[in-house]
């Protein structure tokens, strides 16, 4: 699906079906250096089950023309102003690492317009290691290659990965590397700075109101639990769920956050 943001194109999947806008809505919001596809399983999933999906792909990602925002506050703007251009009134923000920052960022700004919040992979401050923001801005390879690494739990899944034959690492990779290709333009040093330099968070997570569901990785090692302390009090409604991945959860354990978020938005609708 192809909006016009602040005259830009902007990208939006919507799971295989036509998206509509009088459905519950369910918006999927991706981290660093990655697109719209790290939500498949549960984007298609959620399509062909009652909801309108809109797995956006950030400014300067995937599909969506650059150049890439350079705060969590600008893609928060952007993120509701893609969701006035599709025509939705309120919807559930899941975000993953980056992306969970975009929507509680959002949810401050527009409280009216959030439904849900879902948080994957999500920890407040999101500091970056200055070797690691360094390497980003200098090599932007070598930190794709780190970040990689780091973001999963094993460097062999056991006893396979989730489908046979696709390297969950492998893919991971790959996509970053494209996202490199298509948006040479130091695109992992910005979200990273991004992430780094948001100072919100506490504020914004005061602000929540609306039911909020987390979803930790029980072995990630980018945004740990122990970590999450800031969010999870200051959110003190919101529901913890731990799966066994690291940081890159919605490749390693497909169905258990599928799981997680459709028991979460059951519960939606039987309030």
């Amino acid at each position: 699906m192809q909006l016009e943001i602040q005259g830009k194109q902007a990208y939006a999947y919507s799971g295989g079906k036509r998206f509509d806008p009088l459905l519950p809505t369910i918006v999927f919001i991706h981290g660093a250096q990655n697109d719209h596809s790290v939500w498949g399983l549960q984007s298609r999933w959620f399509a062909h089950h009652g909801y309108g999906v809109l797995a956006v792909d950030l400014p300067g990602h995937g599909r969506s023309s650059g150049p890439a925002l350079a705060s969590v506050e600008q893609m928060a703007d952007w993120l509701l102003a893609l969701l006035d251009a599709a025509g939705v009134r309120k919807a559930i923000l899941a975000g993953h690492s980056m992306g969970s920052l975009v929507a509680l960022e959002a949810s401050l700004r527009a409280p009216a317009k959030v439904r849900a919040l879902a948080m994957l992979g999500t920890t407040y401050p999101m500091k970056v290691s200055d070797a690691l923001l360094a390497t980003a801005r200098d090599d932007e390879g070598a930190a794709i290659d780190m970040v990689n690494i780091w973001s999963h739990s094993s460097i062999a899944h056991k006893p396979s990965s989730p489908a046979p034959g696709f390297s969950v690492m492998g893919g991971a990779r790959r996509l970053m590397q494209r996202m490199s290709a298509l948006n040479p333009d130091q695109l992992f040093y910005t979200d990273f700075s991004a992430c780094n330099a948001y100072a919100n968070g506490e504020a914004a997570a005061a602000a929540v109101r609306c039911p909020t569901l987390f979803i930790f990785g029980s072995k990630d090692m980018m945004t740990p639990a122990r970590s999450t302390k800031v969010l999870t009090g200051g959110i003190k409604h919101g529901k913890v769920v731990q799966v066994d991945a690291g940081h890159s959860l919605m490749s390693e354990q497909p169905d258990a956050v599928l799981e997680a978020l459709d028991a979460f938005a059951l519960s939606l609708e039987e309030t």
